[in-house]
């Protein structure tokens, strides 16, 4: 393998690896997490929603698509599908990131509680 490629795969790694959605999430600490900032409002089990939808199967869903749930016209439109940097983006203020959702949530300011979130939601599979 050449240098340069060597090098690219290096630097690609190193961004990757400094970016909170892709760093490597603790995913029990990520359910606690959730179950303490989010567990009011949504279920993490395939089936079962809450005030907001099931948040079974989440990552690599396109917003606003649960058939079982009632989107505000905000998500529907929203034309984004949940994956780690996604999520990651969304989590930091859900209701600035998306105008007119009915989540109330402030969000997650912090990188590792988000990267924690997010590796407990990609178990939910």
């Amino acid at each position: 393998m050449s240098r340069s490629v060597l090098g690219a795969a290096a630097l690609f790694g190193a961004v990757l690896a400094g970016h909170p959605a892709f760093a490597d999430g603790d995913s029990a600490a990520g359910q606690a997490l959730f179950h303490q900032k989010c567990g009011l409002c949504h279920a993490a089990v395939e089936g079962q929603n809450k005030v907001g939808p099931s948040l079974w199967g989440v990552v690599g869903r396109k917003a606003g698509t649960l058939a079982s749930y009632t989107y505000s016209d905000a998500m529907k439109n929203a034309n984004r599908t949940w994956d780690a940097a996604t999520l990651d983006d969304y989590l930091t203020a859900p209701r600035q990131k998306i105008p007119g959702v009915k989540m109330v949530f402030a969000g997650l300011p912090q990188a590792p509680d988000r990267a924690n979130v997010i590796a407990y939601l990609s178990t939910l599979k």
